[in-house]
C-alpha cells in the first residue's frame, strides 16, 4: 500500500522529506513530482532497487538511456562528465524541464556501466531537488505514467490515481498538488560543441 505524503514547493514538510529519503536508502521506491511529469524514482547508488525499476517499467538498461535526478550542477558533476561548454548550458537551462544526456562517471553503479553515457535532471520543482540533497546523492528516476497515455490523461496528473497504480511497488507518493502533461525536453550533449535535441518537450531549448 502506497502511503500518501501531502506537501507542496511553497511550504515543505521536512518530515516528510525525512521519511521519503529514509525509504529510498532502505533501497524502497517512492514517487515524486517534477516540473514535469510525476516521476518514480529510488536511491541511484543502490543496484537492486535500480533493477526493481527497470524491470517496473520494462527498461533494458543496456539499450535505454537512464535518468537521474541531482540537486544542482555541483551534485551532478560527481556522476557525469561535464566540460567548460556543457557547464554554459546547464547553467543557462536549469533548473529546469530538460534531461541533458551527458558522458557517465566512473561514481555510477554497474548497472550504468553497459551505457556510457546517463540523462541529468535538475528539475524546476523544489520537492525533487529536496529529496536530492537530503539522500545526498541522485534519485534514478523514470516518469510515472508517459504522456503517449492519452487515454490515463487524468491519471497522469493525478497523485491519488497514481498512488493506486504504483500501490504494490512504491512505498510512498509524495503528491505536491496536480502533476503535467509533458515531458521534458531531452538534448544530446555528449559533444557538447553540437547539441541534439533528441525529444521536443516541456522545455524550449535554443542552440
Amino acid at each position: 500500500m502506497t502511503t500518501i505524503l501531502r506537501t507542496y514547493e511553497t511550504s515543505i514538510n521536512e518530515r516528510y522529506i525525512e521519511v521519503a529519503t529514509k525509504a529510498l536508502r532502505d533501497g524502497q521506491l517512492i514517487v515524486y513530482p517534477t516540473d514535469t511529469l510525476y516521476a518514480i524514482g529510488c536511491d541511484a547508488l543502490n543496484a537492486r532497487a535500480i533493477e526493481r525499476i527497470c524491470r517496473l517499467k520494462n527498461i533494458n538498461p543496456q539499450k535505454v538511456n537512464l535518468s537521474i535526478i541531482c540537486n544542482d550542477i555541483s551534485q551532478a558533476a560527481e556522476y557525469v562528465r561535464i566540460d567548460n561548454r556543457a557547464y554554459r548550458i546547464l547553467k543557462s537551462c536549469l533548473p529546469g524541464p530538460y534531461t541533458f544526456i551527458l558522458p557517465a562517471a566512473t561514481t555510477l553503479p554497474k548497472i550504468f556501466k553497459g551505457r556510457k553515457v546517463v540523462g541529468v535532471r535538475i528539475p524546476d520543482n523544489d520537492i525533487a531537488r529536496c529529496l536530492a540533497h537530503a539522500l545526498g546523492n541522485p534519485l534514478l528516476s523514470a516518469s510515472a505514467l508517459s504522456e503517449t497515455d492519452v487515454d490515463f490523461m487524468h491519471e497522469i496528473v493525478n497523485p491519488e490515481m497514481i498512488a493506486r497504480r504504483y500501490e504494490s511497488e512504491a512505498s510512498f507518493i509524495i503528491d505536491g498538488g496536480e502533476g503535467r502533461t509533458v515531458s521534458s525536453t531531452v538534448v544530446d550533449l555528449t559533444d557538447s560543441s553540437n547539441p541534439v535535441i533528441v525529444r521536443e518537450g516541456a522545455g524550449n531549448f535554443e542552440m
